[in-house]
């Protein structure tokens, strides 16, 4: 589809974005990514686990293309090495707080295994570039089947911790003092975001992924401070940037995951401009 097909018309370009089933797949599966990138975003921003969840991307990369070369779906290779990550980051969260370099090396490894699990396959290939940079517009029914019920744990996960999760991520020492099982609740949370960083790894690919779990809740801590509006907002945010970014990728000859990642961008950035000095 050419960008002079665009017609302004609300309606007839509505229709026209939804007439083909690859459109609506994507459509689906992007929002029910962005919800629950959005809601777990909020706690990812703050509880300072922008870098962690960065390496959880990587290791999401490293397990797919692991998954791929053992004849295994990718989709269990990714959950399967990003859960198992995400529960010894859990369990050492308070110790590895400041230690950056921990985490980078985490992060350095996955990638370098994720490259030569992709050599040791075949190639570079169509399919090894949706593990890179997302495959949403390829995206199947039993794909978004297992990225729903996937999002529906989680989300169910999360509003069960939501309670305990927020005190410990204002004050984990109080939280502790009052009883409140911390590092449970810090495991069940990174479980959680294991899900999450699948969930957008099927949408924009593990090197982009980062960018709708942090630049929607990111913009959204800018502009409230009320933990429900903000999070509420996060997931507002996520949904109208993925969208927005698959409906001009619709019309554009470009990647998906560029407008997603560039629109994030451009919503923190205008939302750090309209709060600067407040």
């Amino acid at each position: 589809m050419l960008a002079s097909d665009f017609s302004w018309n609300p309606v007839d370009d509505w229709q026209q974005l939804v007439q083909f089933e690859f459109m609506r797949h994507a459509l689906l599966a992007g929002g029910i990514a962005a919800i629950l990138c959005g809601a777990v975003g909020y706690f990812v921003v703050l509880r300072g686990l922008s870098f962690a969840t960065d390496t959880l991307t990587h290791v999401g990369f490293a397990g797919a293309s692991g998954a791929v070369v053992i004849g295994v779906s990718p989709v269990l290779g990714l959950l399967g090495l990003t859960a198992t990550m995400a529960v010894a980051l859990g369990a050492l969260e308070q110790r590895l707080r400041g230690r950056d370099v921990v985490i980078g090396m985490i992060l350095v490894l996955s990638l370098g295994l994720g490259l030569l699990f992709l050599r040791l396959y075949r190639g570079y290939s169509n399919e090894t570039y949706a593990l890179l940079f997302g495959g949403i517009l390829a995206l199947g029914v039993r794909d978004i089947v297992v990225v729903a019920i996937g999002a529906v744990i989680a989300l169910a996960a999360l509003a069960w911790l939501f309670r305990p999760l927020l005190f410990a991520s204002l004050d984990d020492e109080l939280a502790q003092a009052r009883g409140v099982p911390v590092r449970i609740v810090s495991v069940a949370f990174m479980l959680v975001l294991a899900v999450a960083v699948s969930a957008a790894n099927q949408v924009i690919g593990a090197l982009l992924a980062v960018a709708l779990l942090i630049a929607p809740a990111a913009t959204a801590q800018r502009l409230t401070r009320r933990p429900a509006a903000t999070l509420l907002l996060s997931v507002g945010i996520a949904l109208a940037v993925t969208w927005t970014g698959l409906a001009i990728a619709y019309w554009q000859p470009y990647p998906v995951s560029f407008f997603i990642t560039a629109l994030s961008s451009l919503a923190y950035l205008s939302a750090r401009r309209l709060t600067a000095g407040a």
